[in-house]
């Protein structure tokens, strides 16, 4: 006498809505019936489940081991793509892991790669400076990025950039000259400039491409800072 479909479920260890999904997809076949009409399992039922139920455990789908067909007692090139898929899984975890440990070490903010979150923390710098570098850091290229932080470590709260912070929207126009001319002067600005003379250049070959690089920015740029501000950056690149 065989086994009932519950039998059959507590033998494998698993359960009654698992066997009849098997039975649904095609992945088990339908048992002999008995005279009463209840289905009657036997042992090629139970070791089927228990081959399915190990090879999801090992992490194949149920359409993966569809798949498979005849193959599935030993389906070597399945397990090795699986086997690669997680050590690449495995690489990307511990890349995560790694700079969690970054950014709870050194307390750092989160949007940010945790090098260049870094050195915005210790510039203190404002809360528009900042928003921009995290737009920046979404459109930039790894070079120009690694540049802009080059730049940042000489990023100091002189008080230029103090006052170019609380600038009022209603400056007059001398008072705008002499500050773009003394911001231009601070040697973090003066190395930015001499590595992208033309603004532009910080954009060229971003992943998005220059032109939606920089019409993103001059958006940032129009909400960030006001109509003083931005006037004096003109000035200043000009």
């Amino acid at each position: 006498m065989g086994w009932s479909t519950s039998q059959l479920a507590d033998l494998a260890g698993t359960t009654l809505r698992a066997i009849r999904h098997y039975h649904e997809v095609g992945l088990l076949a339908e048992p002999e019936r008995r005279a009463n009409g209840y289905k009657s399992y036997g042992v090629p039922h139970l070791v089927r489940v228990l081959r399915i139920k190990r090879l999801t455990g090992l992490g194949l789908s149920l359409a993966q081991i569809a798949d498979l067909g005849d193959a599935d007692e030993h389906p070597g090139e399945a397990l090795r793509r699986l086997d690669a898929e997680l050590a690449a899984t495995i690489e990307r975890l511990q890349r995560v892991r790694a700079e969690l440990g970054v950014i709870l070490s050194r307390e750092t903010p989160t949007d940010l790669p945790p090098d260049l979150a870094q050195l915005v923390v210790e510039a203190d710098m404002s809360p528009q400076d900042r928003a921009f570098t995290v737009v920046l850091a979404q459109l930039a290229t790894p070079a120009a990025l690694a540049a802009y932080a080059d730049a940042v470590r000489r990023y100091s709260k002189d008080p230029v950039v103090v006052e170019f912070d609380t600038l009022p929207v209603d400056a007059d126009e001398q008072t705008r000259q002499r500050l773009a001319e003394r911001l231009g002067a601070l040697p973090h600005v003066r190395e930015m400039r001499a590595m992208f003379p033309d603004a532009a250049g910080m954009y060229a070959g971003a992943p998005r491409g220059e032109a939606f690089a920089l019409q993103t920015i001059g958006k940032v740029v129009a909400e960030l800072y006001n109509k003083a501000q931005i006037d004096v950056l003109i000035r200043m690149n000009d």
